[in-house]
Parts: C-alpha cells; structure tokens; sequence
C-alpha cells in the first residue's frame, strides 16, 4: 500500500526570467488594508465570510500588487493543496464530459483546480488513477460510474481519510455519498407514452452497461408493460453493447429475418437507438411509420437526427454540480468517509424528451 509523502518546503526564487518578482506578501496585504492577515486569508479562501466593504478594499490591494497565493505554501498552512481528482470510464462518452462540466462549476468558485484522469473502461487503471491523486495528496475525490474496487482497497483508502463521492452507477459496497438518476421511473415514463401512442408489440434494445442502470430501467419498462396488461415478449428483448455498432446488430438479430417487426423499439441509449435507427432504414422500414423508436440521454445528436430522437433527458450537469458540492461539504468540514455520518444518495429526476421518432409532430415539445 502506499504512504503518505513527507511534507517539502519549496523556496521560490525571487528572480524568474531576469525579472524581479514582486516580494508582497499575505502580511504586508492585511498591513496595507488595516486588517489581520486571518482576514486577508479568509479573503483568499473563503470571501463569502467577509463584508462586503471590506472584501472589496483588500481584493483592490492584491490586484493592484498582483499578489498570487503560493498554493503549495497554502496545502502546508492549511493541511489543503486545493485539488482534487476526478476519475472518468471515458473521455470520449460527451455524457461524462457534461458531468465533468458540473463539477468543475462548483469546484472553480471554491478555487480548486481539478485533476481528471480517464480509466478507459479499465478496473486496474482505475485503482492506479486513485493511488497517483492520493500520493498528490488531493483534497477528495469523486468516481464517475465506478468500475469496482475490491473490499481491501476500499478499507485501503478509508483509513486514509480521504473525502470520496461517487457520481452514478455505484458497483461497490461503501458508505461513500452518491449521486443517481432514476432511471426507473425515467424508463417508466417513456415507456407510458410508447403505449399511449398505440404500440403493444414492443421490442427493447438494452445495453450490458451500466448494469445496475440498465436493470433500473428493465424495472420501469417491466412494471409498466405488466400494469398496461401487456406482454413482453422476452423474444423480443436483446442485450446489446452500449454503442452505435450495438444497436445497429440488434435490429439486424431482431428484425432481420421476420415478417413481423415489433410496433415500437425502446432502447437503454440514444447510442443504441442512433444505430438501431440506420438498421431500420436499411430494412426498407419508415419511423415512426413502421416502427417507433425511442433513446435514453439526450445526446446532443439526439435533436440532429432525422427523425428527431424521442429520448430522456438526464441531468448530467447537475449530477457533477451535486456530486462536487457533496464532496466540498467534507472537504470544508473535515470529514473524513469513515466517518459517522448518515450516508447521502441524492437521486435525481430526468425528463422526457418528445420528439418525431415516436409519431409526435408538436415542434414546441421538440423544443422545450
């Protein structure tokens, strides 16, 4: 296992590039404005604490004198290097990014810079991302969609008391706070309105991952269809990967070789509805004439295609901006994940996205 570095005290130079760096220091601040340097600091820090008047009349004398807090110096003062780490599956899924996006949001107005590591859908990388933030010594760190860490690692970094979050699919048994969406009742959702448009042989694509997600989803799907009084016809239900080429093959298996394709496909992705889409056209088939579609996400490309892709918008930004305030609440509050604490999961609501791949022809729904 690893261990905690040692502190180092690192000495500036005065001189950078043959110039002179300015020698205005936090004490010679709080002289100049007639305040303690607890108070410079708290300016620097936490400027929500102090008045306005005087906020304003210290920020004025750092900007005059382009004073730069040495952070470094500001981690050994404070226990704080004011960084913490972010650990993606992928950075090329435009979903993680929006999260990303969100925590970034909280973690700029509390002056944290923000190490994003991508594990490439990698359990090993992922465990080497967390053991390189914690020799750098960050303040906390959220997991998006977390692969799995065994119980040995996690009782690892719990007794190193570092502020965890997940933001999520959560695959592993902690006390960790987390954010979800509820995919359940998102999937219920757009299921209702598949039947209210009149389809009862309904097919589903579902995606292998994220697999609790997924099996969320199939709760919603499953509960609305029995409540309807109509069948699901498990023929008709097919596990895919959670990608373009994933859809696309579905369909091929599905419908490739019937006379009778179903009236309506739900899928767990707008991915997998994006290629399932190019499979029906292939086929000779309309939407949502001969078979209406839906997709779950809201991929930006979801209002681009044609037909606009009926789909469920989830709250990507706000789960980062959730996730990060969560964690800076243990951050400020030194609490530490093993803490005693009541567990949070903050599950939040997506919305249904109507558009003409499911029959509606209302431009306004396709806007709002």
């Amino acid at each position: 296992m690893l261990q905690r570095e040692k502190s180092v005290i690192i000495y500036l130079p005065e001189v950078v590039n043959g110039q002179k760096v300015k020698a205005m220091n936090i004490k010679q601040i709080a002289k100049a404005a007639g305040v303690s340097v607890a108070t410079v600091s708290r300016v620097l820090n936490h400027p929500e604490n102090v008045a306005e008047k005087t906020r304003i009349k210290i920020q004025k004398i750092i900007d005059e004198t382009e004073y730069k807090p040495n952070w470094f110096a500001q981690g050994l003062n404070f226990n704080k290097t004011k960084t913490i780490g972010l650990v993606i599956p992928h950075t090329l899924n435009s979903n993680y990014m929006e999260i990303a996006n969100g925590v970034e949001d909280v973690a700029r107005q509390k002056g944290y810079i923000t190490f994003m590591c991508n594990m490439e859908g990698d359990p090993e990388l992922e465990k080497e991302y967390i053991d390189q933030l914690v020799t750098r010594k960050v303040d906390g760190i959220i997991l998006l969609y977390t692969l799995g860490l065994d119980e040995e690692y996690i009782q690892w970094i719990e007794e190193l008391e570092i502020p965890i979050v997940i933001i999520g699919e959560n695959r592993i048994k902690s006390d960790w706070d987390s954010v979800e969406v509820d995919c359940r009742a998102a999937m219920a959702e757009i299921t209702s309105h598949i039947l209210e448009c009149g389809h009862r042989r309904i097919g589903m694509l579902r995606g292998t991952d994220p697999e609790m997600e997924t099996r969320s989803m199939m709760q919603g799907f499953r509960n609305v269809m029995k409540a309807s009084g109509v069948r699901a016809e498990e023929k008709m239900i097919l596990d895919v990967d959670n990608t373009i080429e994933g859809g696309y093959i579905g369909i091929k298996k599905m419908i490739g070789g019937t006379s009778k394709p179903p009236d309506a496909i739900i899928t767990t992705s707008d991915e997998i509805a994006y290629g399932a889409m190019d499979a029906i056209k292939e086929l000779g088939l309309l939407i949502p004439e001969d078979i209406a579609i839906t997709g779950f996400g809201n991929d930006r490309m979801s209002s681009l295609v044609e037909p606009k892709l009926t789909t469920v918008e989830l709250p990507f930004r706000k789960m980062g901006r959730y996730g990060a305030r969560i964690l800076f609440d243990h951050i400020e509050e030194g609490r530490a994940i093993h803490k005693k604490h009541v567990t949070r999961t903050i599950k939040l609501q997506a919305k249904s996205r109507i558009r003409k791949s499911c029959g509606n022809q209302d431009r306004i729904g396709e806007m709002f």
